[in-house]
Formats: C-alpha cells, sequence, structure tokens
C-alpha cells in the first residue's frame, strides 16, 4: 500500500529582509484573528492571506499550508514564553529560592496568558501541528534556565538542581493547563498563580538545606 502523505510543518524559507519579515509578521497575525474569528476547521490560507494584506503566492512562499501556518503561530507563542521564562531566572540569580519561584511563576503565567483567549485558541490547536513535541524542546529550555537560577541562591537545595526544576516545571505547566481548560480562563487565572507559588515556595522550603 502507497504511505500516507506526511504533513508539511516547516516554512518553505525564512524571510531574509526587513519588508519580507513584516510579510511574515502580519501573515502570523493574521492568522490568529482568523483562528479566533472562525476556529481551526474554517481558517484557510486565502481566508489568511486577505487580512494579511498579501496574496495567497505571497503566503505559500513561506508556508506550504495551513499546518504550517498554524504550528507557526503556535512555535512564536512558545518562543516568547522561553525569552519571558529565561529573561526571569536570569534576573533572579542569587535571589532567594521563594523570590526566585515567585517572579519564576509571575513571568511564565504573565507570558502564558498574556491574552487568554489566544492561549486558549493555542492550546487547542496544539495537538494537531506536533505540539507535544514542540513542548518538549520548549521544557529543555525551561529546565536548564530555572536549575542554573536555583543553583546560584545562597540557599543551597539538598538535591540536585535540576530534578527540582523539572517538579516546579512540571507544577506550571499543569495550572496552565488547569486554567486554559476551564470555562473562564481569566477568573482562574489569579487564584490558581497565588496557590501554585504557595505549593513552589513549601516545596523549596523543603529542598532547603536550612530545613531538617
Amino acid at each position: 500500500m502507497p504511505r500516507a502523505a506526511q504533513t508539511v510543518f516547516e516554512p518553505r524559507k525564512q524571510p531574509l529582509q526587513a519588508r519580507s519579515s513584516a510579510s511574515v509578521d502580519a501573515i502570523l497575525e493574521a492568522t490568529i484573528q482568523v483562528l479566533l474569528q472562525v476556529g481551526k476547521d474554517k481558517l484557510t490560507t486565502t481566508r489568511v492571506a486577505a487580512i494579511a494584506g498579501v496574496s495567497v503566492g505571497t503566503l505559500y512562499q513561506y508556508f506550504p499550508n495551513k499546518s504550517a501556518l498554524l504550528q507557526a503561530v503556535l512555535k512564536q507563542h512558545f518562543a516568547q514564553i522561553i525569552v519571558a521564562v529565561e529573561r526571569a531566572c536570569a534576573q533572579q540569580h542569587g535571589q532567594s529560592l521563594r523570590k526566585m519561584a515567585t517572579a519564576l511563576i509571575n513571568a511564565f503565567l504573565a507570558a502564558k496568558m498574556r491574552d487568554p483567549k489566544v492561549s486558549v485558541a493555542l492550546y487547542a490547536i496544539s495537538s494537531d501541528v506536533d505540539g507535544v513535541r514542540l513542548a518538549r524542546q520548549v521544557g529543555l529550555h525551561f529546565n536548564q534556565a530555572i536549575a542554573d537560577m536555583f543553583a546560584s541562591s545562597g540557599e543551597s537545595l539538598d538535591t540536585d538542581p535540576a530534578p527540582v526544576a523539572s517538579t516546579i516545571q512540571s507544577a506550571m505547566a499543569g495550572v496552565s493547563r488547569r486554567i486554559l481548560e476551564s470555562p473562564s480562563p481569566e477568573k482562574q487565572l489569579a487564584p490558581l498563580r497565588g496557590e501554585l507559588i504557595r505549593m513552589a515556595c513549601a516545596y523549596l522550603d523543603a529542598c532547603s538545606r536550612r530545613h531538617p
């Protein structure tokens, strides 16, 4: 039997000039707008191109199909979160573990939920565009940045910072998923953020050598 065609997610080419970058940015922004307006099932490259103000031919120069478009906006979302988390971790080097946890969680959820409607829409398409693999790659970035931050604290941990970082990271991912799956993500954000910070601080206290 013939093999089923594999979905192509990767862009055809990368923009090299400012004008090309502006076109790609417009296409990605238009993809989000259309996704919010009509949902993933009714999203088409023709509709996206019209909203972006470019020809369908221009769109296809960069993105071979609808799946590539959707994965590109998901990658952009993840990249923004990586930047926010890595910046927060770098800024907190040398601080107390509790301050680190609070800053980390605030930065992560602020980036993740900057626009709750967009986050919910991207969460809904994740499984269609290889989101698990992308999230795993993001997790590797997070784990290293968080572990390095914890290792810099004067409050030494009684274990390797890497699994501690992984545990905190998993808790953040679980809470963010709970928020996005709730009927009212905006209402859930503040209370669940507070409880996540409380849990992370208690866990880090237990891992600190200051405690028996």
